[in-house]
């Protein structure tokens, strides 16, 4: 698929893949075939904003500092208000239990960002998932946070960290709260992971709009496989029929002023991964 604006927060969910299209305020579903199909629009100026859903179905969006929740009828309504704890959240992920987990920061006064915080929505675990209406952070000092997955036994958080340079894991706590903190992957100076997926082997593919590639590294920090692109490479997710999948989201990268231009250099590639989708998103 081509003609995208800067694609993001992909989800493989009920047999499609689901992004967010950045620019231009949509978020889509691509079947096998590559048609697409709009499921919600934001308004385009929302930037970020991310995807994903609650055990019960309903889908949730990140649109600057505000959690929405889409509606039966389609119609996206405000859930929870974030701009207590930041400015501008980024990525969302929610685990087995229901739990939200928002990563965001705030800009300092040249505009650049001041390091940044993950937010908790708890569940009340019972059927249909209430959120807690309140989000509290759970952690700080997040070297601008972008992609996050939790591990399938819902044990561990992993956070990519683009201006650290590495992955950072935490252990989820029985409330949901993030505790041992640890590098995960340290991936060198020069690296800027974005977002990122986990594969059954217990490895992570992350993208790096810098470098134009995908990566899938093992904890610890070994290089096992590298995509090469012409583009920048945003996210990637597993996906597909067996979870061998490996969808990229790219586009060119012109820098902060032009995310809203009517350029659409952004594409939806695909390629073979050696191991299955596993966690979450």
């Amino acid at each position: 698929m081509d003609g995208l604006g800067f694609g993001e927060s992909p989800r493989w969910h009920g047999g499609r893949l689901w992004f967010a299209n950045w620019g231009t305020g949509e978020v889509l579903a691509v079947d096998s075939d590559g048609k697409s199909e709009l499921m919600a629009s934001v308004p385009a100026e929302t930037i970020p904003f991310s995807i994903d859903w609650l055990p019960d179905g309903r889908l949730l969006v990140v649109a600057g500092s505000k959690l929405l929740r889409q509606e039966p009828d389609g119609s996206l309504v405000p859930h929870a208000d974030l701009s207590g704890i930041a400015t501008v959240f980024n990525e969302l992920v929610v685990d087995g239990r229901g739990n939200v987990y928002v990563n965001g920061a705030d800009l300092d006064e040249t505009g650049g960002f001041r390091p940044g915080v993950i937010a908790l929505l708890t569940a009340d675990g019972q059927p249909g998932h209430q959120l807690s209406a309140e989000a509290q952070q759970v952690a700080g000092e997040i070297a601008f946070g972008n992609g996050m997955a939790v591990t399938a036994d819902g044990s561990t958080l992993i956070v990519a960290e683009s201006f650290g340079c590495r992955l950072t894991a935490f252990d989820i706590a029985e409330d949901g709260s993030l505790a041992n903190r640890r590098v995960w992957a340290d991936l060198g100076e020069g690296q800027h992971p974005d977002g990122i997926c986990l594969d059954a082997e217990g490895a992570v593919w992350y993208a790096d709009v810098p470098n134009k590639q995908c990566v899938r590294v093992a904890e610890g920090g070994e290089v096992l496989q590298t995509v090469d692109l012409d583009r920048g490479a945003f996210a990637c997710m597993l996906g597909g029929p067996d979870g061998t999948t490996l969808f990229i989201l790219a586009a060119e990268w012109r820098g902060f002023e032009n995310m809203l231009s009517d350029e659409r250099t952004g594409h939806l590639l695909t390629t073979a991964a050696p191991a299955p989708h596993s966690g979450h998103p």
